[in-house]
């Protein structure tokens, strides 16, 4: 499918759908825990639905609530609409608790669990599967059976785990088995989703097994920070590090169901932000909290010191964020070392600012569902921008007219609404293909900007 874009101004006000990071963080607590968890206004999108499925197969019950058309007008619902005009409004989620013996009652998959382009649920999901002895086997689309889970296989077999990759190269298709037996491993973490998925497993180990985990690099904080904030909500006992270089965890651990509402995702409202901010427009964002953990907020703070003008005001429990573009964007030096989702946004936004504008320290961009360093220079440069490659990053010599054309989305859900919040300022029709990819995490957003759809 491809999306067209022409050029205009966007603005206006905009509800935030729910965060993947705590959309399924939040279903995979409430499968482990004992009892019922409701889910309020979780994010509805294809990674969300492939977590769904991973839950269900380990034996979590999950009913699905819907609202009528009406019903999400008057709730604000910022989920999709399905043909009805019904939307997701919460799921409802019977955990799996533990048996007798004090471990998670995870049920053996009956087929291999394929988790479709959600990176996060792949590795989130193979260190619980070694909390039990049965077999689980994960695959994904052809993206995710590029992406190495190596050092994590490394680590889960340094705990006892059987955790084998078919092809010997850390891709899926992976075997996984437990049961985990603890002890202390050492581990790199290029994305953050290693950590998490070592610290949501390592409390359910039986009682008395205790795992060490020593990270010698950790890449985008702010998400291991997130995980942390659920293992203090869930009462784990842990130690760490202040500089999260090192953890200790007990296991004997139990979960506790869960509720509310999810909170918006701050990668997803980069982009409404970035195309008001490119097309000298104002947004009012609704659904966002100034205290949630998520790395992605700092993008706001990339806007304000690029000329944006930002404000948060709070209205009775809830905050508005309006965005609203300066005469001119200035090019600045970004690390993004912490929100390396943040790229493929503050590089189209880029290409509109005076000056240099230099996207450093984020190696970690490279191993997302493409290389979006690489990919991003070479589809903004077709665009006519002066973008040149580094190791760690970009750097975009601003104030160049871009022309519309047709660029590639490469399937990936960020590179495709970065280049179609580009095509708003450029001049001439922008097409951009595989634009089905943007329903990964923010389904209905290429339609909200204003993009016709076709086949």
């Amino acid at each position: 499918m491809r999306a067209i874009i022409h050029p205009h101004q966007f603005s206006g006000t905009y509800r935030i759908p729910a965060s993947k990071s705590h959309t399924i963080r939040r279903l995979l607590f409430a499968t482990l825990a004992e009892g019922i968890s409701i889910l309020d206004y979780p994010l509805d999108s294809l990674d969300a639905r492939s977590c769904v499925a991973v839950c269900r197969a380990f034996g979590a019950r999950i009913e699905e609530v819907r609202e009528s058309a009406e019903e999400a007008r008057r709730s604000g619902n910022p989920n999709a609409p399905a043909a009805d005009g019904s939307r997701l409004a919460r799921w409802v989620v019977t955990g799996v608790g533990k048996n007798v013996l004090g471990q998670p009652n995870l049920q053996t998959p009956e087929d291999v669990l394929n988790v479709g382009n959600s990176g996060t649920t792949l590795y989130l999901a193979l260190a619980i599967a070694g909390l039990h002895s049965g077999i689980s086997i994960f695959t994904g689309d052809h993206q995710i059976r590029r992406r190495s889970a190596q050092n994590l296989l490394s680590a889960l077999e340094g705990l006892g785990v059987r955790a084998q990759s078919s092809r010997n190269n850390g891709c899926a298709p992976i075997i996984i088995q437990g049961p985990w037996k603890g002890g202390r491993v050492s581990i790199e973490c290029p994305t953050s989703q290693y950590l998490s998925a070592l610290l949501i497993a390592a409390p359910l180990a039986p009682a008395g097994v205790i795992t060490e985990i020593d990270v010698p690099l950790l890449n985008e904080k702010p998400y291991v920070e997130m995980t942390l904030a659920y293992l203090n909500a869930q009462n784990v006992r842990y130690e760490a590090a202040a500089d999260r270089s090192y953890f200790k965890i007990w296991g004997g651990a139990a979960y506790k169901p869960m509720g509310g509402t999810v909170p918006g995702d701050f990668s997803s409202a980069a982009f409404p932000a970035c195309a008001a901010a490119i097309s000298a427009g104002k947004v009012t964002l609704l659904g966002l909290d100034p205290e949630d953990t998520q790395g992605d907020k700092a993008l706001f703070e990339y806007l304000a010191s690029m000329g944006c003008q930002v404000e948060w005001k709070k209205q009775g429990n809830d905050w508005t964020l309006t965005v609203a573009a300066p005469a001119r964007l200035q090019g600045q030096i970004l690390d993004l070392n912490a929100t390396p989702d943040a790229l493929p946004a503050m590089a189209a936004t880029a290409c509109f600012a005076t000056g240099t504008t230099r996207l450093i320290n984020v190696p970690n961009a490279r191993i997302k569902e493409t290389d979006r360093i690489a990919v991003m220079a070479s589809e903004l440069s077709r665009m006519g921008a002066s973008i040149t490659e580094l190791p760690d990053g970009l750097v975009i010599e601003g104030g160049r007219g871009l022309s519309g054309t047709e660029v590639q989305g490469h399937d990936d859900h960020r590179v495709v609404m970065a280049l179609a919040i580009a095509g708003l300022a450029c001049q001439g029709t922008t097409s951009v293909d595989t634009a089905e990819a943007a329903a990964v995490t923010y389904p209905g957003f290429l339609e909200l900007l204003g993009a016709d759809m076709i086949q």
